[in-house]
């Protein structure tokens, strides 16, 4: 291994580089790149609410034509013909306003997608051990979606309902000054109380966004632990769960639909219909403004039907956008307290291990440590297993040497440089641990064998299997290393979920090899294989054993007892039978 090029955990590559200060700075950001689309999604709104107050200046202008003596029909053809033109151009305008609506939601919802996705990946194991996927996916698909919806019909329609309204500003004065102070009152209460209106329906969204989020986190470990629940015959119980959950949802929709029904706008719209209407009968009746003028001012007073009508839901869609990407936001914004060290050692390891004073708690929850003072050191190339009760931290002390975990004090070693110091691809990229809960995707054997290794040839991958002794029971399957596995795996026994990840292990050639009790699923008929293969692997390599079986302990290196966080004891299998009561005690259980 002369180089490594693979990228590192927290910074994985990113096309833009997003504002993430709050919620609005951060959608603008996402928005940013789409300037184009913006421009022509206001010069569409522009462009139909012009075109769309032409119509009734127009139809103003028609009427007076034909009240006149004598009617005056000439111009008539030529009214309706720049009518039927002047719609025809609204039409294709609010096409390019529609279209260019929808491509800006559809690629920011892909650029928001993209980067929590890319988020995720770099987060932390104390991260992802302390927040549930269930809502980890609501927030990933449904939330995403809303921030979609945000901006097509959301935006898209508050937009073009705003232009409505400047529009009435600009065509009322052609007949009266006075004309405008129906819609000048109209609008200050459209606002005030459109202000009031989403300050009420804000923690509203929120709300049916986060009882969302539960729901789908009770689904989530429900079908995960399905077998479990079966076993127990507790599907009655958990069906109660979920029902309780999805009222929750549904109350939080209902709170939600009664504020938009008790909104007031359409009883302002009518209002502004009547005060209107009156006002321009007054100013008629005192020969101020012809009959034609009263006809069109009504016409455009009739503009406030789009933002009234689009005001009762496309804010509340906005609503939920924004709770939604607040959402998202906090998810990638969730600190993660693991450094990359991306300008770190990024050399060939030679498998030198050492720990020094070393403690570690879990940061949460928080308590006593589980490693006390641990201190030993291995040489390049050795075998050594680790062996204890239950629970005496093992698997911790292994979490610490590819840093899925920060020791709390002390000091992990590889090569003599502080494992902190190493360029965390680099480090992880020469290390494997196969733990006892295998996953495996839901993909084929071959890509799953290859996944360390995604270029490795056809030759290597049944050089791997033959390895681990999955080769003979890979060609059994009619599609062989073309085989689906379902998803984690669970279409293969215990013993063949281990089998290829040993295979897995043995094709990425790491310097640093843990084996965290991953032969327990093996029968005895296949042990005596699986620990030639273990011992091939092991040979120029440092190999970590974490098991009970003492045809594994036997031919170890080195042996170290844990026993509650500490060593109680570290010598050869012989040494340790004389000299240490817990170690013999452990064979003796």
């Amino acid at each position: 291994m002369s180089s490594i090029s693979l990228p590192a955990e927290f910074t994985l590559h990113r096309k833009n580089s997003y504002n993430r200060a709050t919620t609005l700075k951060w959608i603008v950001s996402h928005a940013r790149p789409y300037w184009w689309i913006v421009i022509m999604i206001v010069i569409g709104a522009i462009g139909n609410a012009a075109l769309a107050a032409y119509v009734p200046v127009l139809t103003g202008d028609a009427f007076n034509s034909m009240i006149e003596s004598p009617p005056d029909t000439s111009v008539l053809l030529p009214l309706a013909l720049i009518i039927g033109i002047s719609q025809v151009i609204r039409g294709v305008l609010q096409l390019g306003r529609n279209f260019g609506a929808e491509l800006m939601a559809q690629r920011m919802e892909r650029d928001i997608r993209d980067e929590l996705y890319l988020s995720l990946l770099g987060k932390s194991m104390t991260f992802h051990n302390l927040q549930p996927v269930g809502d980890t996916m609501a927030r990933s698909t449904n939330d995403v979606r809303e921030v979609n919806f945000m901006f097509n019909p959301g935006v898209n329609l508050v937009v073009g309902s705003f232009m409505f309204i400047i529009m009435l500003f600009f065509a009322a004065p052609r007949y009266h000054p006075s004309l405008l102070i129906t819609p000048t009152i109209f609008t200050i209460i459209y606002f005030i109380g459109l202000a009031r209106y989403l300050k009420s329906l804000a923690p509203i969204t929120d709300e049916v966004r986060a009882t969302f989020g539960d729901m789908n986190t009770h689904l989530s470990e429900s079908l995960d632990g399905v077998e479990i629940m079966k076993g127990a015959a507790q599907e009655g119980a958990e069906v109660d769960r979920f029902v309780s959950n999805a009222r929750k949802v549904r109350d939080a929709f209902v709170r939600q639909g009664d504020l938009e029904g008790r909104y007031i706008a359409m009883l302002l719209l009518g209002t502004a219909y009547a005060g209107g209407l009156v006002h321009a009968l007054l100013l008629f009746r005192a020969g101020t403004i012809d009959l034609g003028a009263v006809v069109a001012y009504f016409g455009l007073l009739r503009l406030l039907e789009f933002p009234t009508f689009t005001s009762t839901w496309a804010y509340s869609q906005i609503s939920s956008g924004l709770s939604s990407a607040r959402r998202i936001l906090e998810l990638i914004n969730r600190e993660t307290h693991l450094d990359q060290n991306a300008v770190g050692r990024a050399t060939e390891m030679r498998g030198e291990v050492e720990f020094r004073g070393v403690s570690f708690a879990y940061p949460y929850p928080e308590g006593d440590a589980v490693i006390q003072d641990v201190s030993f050191k291995i040489k390049q190339g050795q075998t050594v297993a680790i062996v204890g009760q239950t629970g005496a931290g093992k698997t911790s002390l292994a979490r610490l040497i590819n840093r899925t975990y920060d020791v709390t004090s002390g000091q992990v070693l590889i090569d003599g440089v502080d494992v902190r110091e190493w360029n965390l691809a680099a480090l992880r990229s020469q290390i494997s641990i196969i733990e006892q809960d295998i996953f495996l995707f839901s993909r084929s054997l071959s890509d799953n064998i290859a996944f360390g290794k995604p270029g490795a040839t056809k030759e290597e991958i049944i050089s791997a299997s033959i390895a681990s002794q999955a080769h003979d029971f890979i060609l059994d399957f009619d599609q062989t290393y073309g085989t689906v596995v379902g998803e984690r795996g669970v279409t293969l026994s215990g013993g063949q979920r281990q089998r290829i990840a040993l295979a897995r292990a043995f094709l990425t050639d790491p310097r640093i090899l843990v084996l965290d009790d991953s032969t327990s699923a093996i029968d005895s008929a296949t042990e005596d294989k699986i620990q030639r293969a273990i011992a091939n692997a092991a040979r120029g390599r440092t190999t970590f054993i974490i098991t009970h079986r003492l045809s594994q302990i036997r031919w170890a290196d080195l042996i170290i007892v844990f026993r509650k966080g500490k060593i109680a004891a570290i010598g050869t299998h012989d040494e340790l039978m004389k000299t240490s009561e817990a170690y013999s005690r452990i064979f003796r259980e």
